[in-house]
């Protein structure tokens, strides 16, 4: 059953919570080996909440205006806090640290009734676009279990993927929400910089990174979203509120678009390959056969974004405050970054802001222009466990992520919407999703233009053999 169905169910009390919070927890039992998605299993806590949850339904003189999410599982990204639960981030450095209080999304999204069934495995500190890491087993896509689920929010896909959760809670800094999305055949929706807070601890900075739904179809993304809106005190960026939410955005048409496209990849080396070119092109022809008007467009990003991201990205990373005494339990990747973030200097880092600006300023006027961008989510189909990391330092690591990861990162810069559909599965049967970003604050009409092009090539039928 979908989000929706379940939710349904629960206020027509023809499911309990308890009933719905025990399926997934006797799945996770069975099949969270195999999968790597779930790092904490808050068991105890899910049947309590999913029992207060059945108490409330039992209570409630009209079961109809109770929260959108009543005794829906969603499990919670390890990079996030959950009051009283293990908080990694990724990390055996942090693998024993408990969160002190709930992260700003998380209230957000208990206030619209979840249970929460525990965190999800990310990759140490989020900085990679896959999910293996030294606390846990690798993050697996369900759909190949020698491949990666991607990165960073990999254990939320995996677990949507392989029917653990309904839906899942992630986060997108430079693609970690929709890379995960593309390879483990789900939505992925990441939101306009400023709409959901990063409150009350992590800092919004340039406003790289955003929460942001998984789902198996664009509907229950939406309604996820819509419990996951949230604006906090001294928070740097402020979405336009979107009225009315954005799952009713899922049942109106969208009208005729028109929709830029462009497949070159910002960074030297990294085109696409043949199977995801083949599902660009495959979106593009559905996209016209439905009456949108699709224009090929110079790609308005190129390698100039490259040296100033990369900086940026350096220094986000020494964000996590590491004691001396355990840095040597830190992963190459994150550890190679980290010296050089520590090495730059202030003007530097604030001359690279400064660029990325700079640059967003020259291409928004075209990107404007459309209705929407189409573009390849990631570069490759889903990739072997190990692809990233197997006979690399830190450098080289992070070269090969640049190639896989480059279309995503270019709308975490520039605060669009953006969305990875899964329209397109290759010969060996591996998902292979494609990106529509949206104009920054219209997450409407991407919404209703992927319900659209769901409702014209279902795909929430697929299962995995692993399901």
């Amino acid at each position: 059953m979908t989000a929706l169905e379940l939710a349904a169910a629960v206020r027509r009390r023809e499911l309990s919570p308890v009933e719905i919070t025990e399926h997934y927890l006797d799945r996770i039992e069975r099949l969270n080996d195999t999968v790597g998605a779930f790092v904490t299993v808050t068991a105890e806590d899910a049947r309590a909440s999913a029992k207060q949850a059945e108490l409330a339904v039992a209570d409630a003189a009209d079961p109809a205006a109770l929260p959108p999410l009543h005794g829906v599982p969603v499990p919670i990204k390890d990079l996030d806090m959950v009051q009283n639960v293990r908080w990694t981030w990724g990390s055996a450095a942090f693998e024993d640290q408990i969160a002190p209080l709930d992260d700003d999304v998380v209230t957000a999204i208990r206030r619209a009734g979840a249970v929460l069934l525990g965190k999800t495995q990310a990759p140490e500190f989020g900085l990679p676009p896959y999910t293996e890491n030294a606390v846990g087993p690798p993050a697996r896509t369900p759909w190949d279990l020698t491949r990666s689920a991607g990165g960073s929010s990999g254990g939320a896909a995996a677990a949507v993927a392989a029917g653990l959760a309904p839906v899942a809670q992630g986060s997108d800094g430079g693609g970690s929400v929709r890379i995960p999305a593309s390879v483990c055949g789900l939505v992925g929706i990441k939101p306009s910089r400023g709409r959901i807070s990063s409150g009350p601890i992590k800092p919004d900075l340039i406003g790289l990174s955003t929460a942001g739904p998984l789902a198996r179809t664009v509907r229950d993304a939406a309604l996820l979203l819509d419990a996951m809106v949230i604006r906090s005190p001294g928070d740097m960026y402020w979405a336009p509120s979107a009225d009315g939410g954005f799952l009713g955005c899922a049942e109106r048409e969208p009208g005729r678009l028109r929709i830029a496209r462009f497949a070159t990849s910002p960074v030297p080396g990294g085109d696409p390959h043949p199977d995801v070119l083949a599902a660009y092109e495959a979106a593009t022809t559905l996209l016209t056969d439905l009456g949108h008007e699709v224009e090929e467009i110079t790609p308005p990003f190129g390698p100039e974004l490259i040296a100033p991201f990369e900086t940026v990205w350096a220094a986000m990373s020494t964000l996590y405050p590491v004691a001396p005494d355990r840095e040597d339990r830190l992963l190459p990747l994150s550890r190679w970054l980290r010296e050089r973030g520590q090495a730059t200097a202030v003007p530097e880092y604030l001359n690279a802001c400064t660029a990325l600006q700079w640059a967003m300023r020259a291409a928004m006027p075209l990107l404007e222009s459309y209705d929407a961008v189409l573009n390849p989510t990631v570069s490759l189909p889903p990739v072997p466990l190990g692809y990233f990391t197997d006979g690399a330092d830190g450098a080289e690591e992070f070269e090969r992520i640049k190639g896989f990861a480059a279309f995503t990162a270019t709308y975490n810069v520039s605060g669009q919407p953006a969305v990875s559909l899964p329209l397109f599965w290759t010969d060996e049967g591996l998902p292979t999703g494609i990106m529509l970003a949206g104009r920054p604050g219209d997450e409407a009409t991407l919404i209703s233009l992927s319900a659209q092009l769901e409702a014209a090539r279902p795909w929430h039928g697929r299962r995995p053999e692993v399901w």
